[in-house]
């Protein structure tokens, strides 16, 4: 069966929300431009390949900003990654007597940093419940503010179900409390239209590889002057300026940027996002959906599938999260791989309190993610796929 599979040559990327695949071809040309004719380092001397690298960088922050609707480019930070941007922010910081509330459909990039903050400094973490479709009770949370609440954190689409939280109306309370608010936009940067503004938050996380198809490698996050007052260095050492002083910088971006920055990884990064720009993030947002609804409809049809999180009443990125009957989840993820070259993920997504929320810890759920170059045959092929599987059992 498999050298039937290389033959005909099937393969169905459905685990877009871990990382996109495939990525635009621009960004393939530009980060092999880069590596074949610029190739050093921003920020590292005055020689023109430097400066024209200096100016890759510059481009990509500017590109984030108007993407994100954000007019302070320098409050752009860039990082390896989401995971890396929520820790240099919750642990930059935090201080003691915070009182800090987060929901229990947060990946493990959240989850983790608070749990391993409360251990050392004298903080209060409470997590909210979250409804089973994912979404946390507006009431719950405004109860659950204190005297003392100084940060909520919070992401915005979950990566196994797809329900998107009502941040904006979250942010609005955050800012009448003046709580500082952090989005993990992990899901939707690039998936919807994001207004760092709208959403009222101190700071919003992102990353490269998922919905701004850009290459792994890349992510950062945007920053407030009011939130960076509070922030403390996480990373010291070279930044290319006030090299005569042995203290790390205290100005953006180099607060935060210490060594040497992904500069293939930031010219792709800013080739992904342009792609969205010139696409239309409404046009992608659109086809997703499409992909989303019609692949939905087709599951709610099969009796053998339980399907968990979805309510039409809440909007989702497009990810969907199953079990299919009788046959445990990493099995049926091998067999689409294995034999009909279906390319999904299982298991608890790095989210076991979120798996908790929806019932479906410990073993977690077999996850197809789309993408926008997903097609509708894609969906129609994963259907038959999941047909023919039960009619052989």
């Amino acid at each position: 069966m498999l050298l039937i599979r290389e033959l005909i040559v099937i393969k169905v990327y459905l685990d877009n929300a871990a990382t996109t695949f495939p990525k635009p071809d621009c960004v393939y040309d530009g980060m092999l431009y880069y590596m074949k004719n610029i190739g050093a380092s921003s920020g590292r001397g005055a020689y023109s390949s430097a400066l024209e690298s200096s100016r890759i960088v510059y481009n990509c922050r500017k590109i984030i900003g108007e993407f994100f609707n954000f007019n302070k480019i320098e409050n752009i930070i860039f990082t390896s990654n989401i995971t890396t941007s929520l820790n240099i922010l919750l642990k930059s910081i935090i201080k003691d007597n915070w009182h800090i509330i987060t929901s229990s459909m947060e990946h493990n990039s959240v989850l983790r940093p608070l749990s391993s903050i409360s251990k050392l400094k004298n903080v209060e973490v409470d997590i909210i419940q979250c409804s089973p479709n994912g979404i946390i009770p507006i009431e719950e949370f405004k109860k659950k503010i204190k005297n003392n609440t100084k940060l909520v954190v919070m992401s915005h689409a979950s990566n196994i179900i797809g329900s998107i939280q009502p941040l904006e109306e979250i942010g609005r309370i955050c800012k009448e409390k003046g709580i500082y608010f952090i989005v993990d936009s992990a899901q939707t940067a690039g998936v919807i239209p994001l207004d760092f503004s709208k959403l009222n938050c101190s700071a919003l996380a992102f990353t490269g590889h998922k919905g701004l198809l850009g290459p792994q490698g890349t992510g950062g996050f945007i920053i407030s002057d009011e939130l960076n007052e509070e922030a403390l260095p996480f990373i010291e050492g070279g930044t290319g300026s006030d090299s005569e002083n042995i203290f790390q910088p205290t100005f953006l971006p180099d607060k935060f940027e210490s060594g040497t920055l992904n500069t293939p990884g930031i010219a792709g990064l800013y080739y992904g996002i342009n792609f969205i720009k010139n696409t239309g993030i409404e046009y992608i947002h659109e086809k997703e959906i499409y992909l989303f609804k019609a692949f939905l409809e087709k599951l709610m049809n099969m009796d053998f599938i339980k399907i968990y999180g979805y309510d039409k009443s809440i909007s989702y990125v497009p990810t969907i999260s199953i079990h299919f009957k009788d046959i445990e989840n990493s099995v049926l993820s091998y067999i689409l791989d294995s034999e009909f070259g279906i390319e999904t993920r299982t298991g608890l997504h790095c989210a076991p309190l979120a798996h908790k929320t929806i019932g479906t810890f410990p073993n977690g759920t077999v996850r197809f993610s789309l993408g926008f170059f997903n097609t509708i045959e894609d969906i129609n092929y994963t259907i038959d796929s999941l047909y023919n599987i039960w009619k052989r059992k």
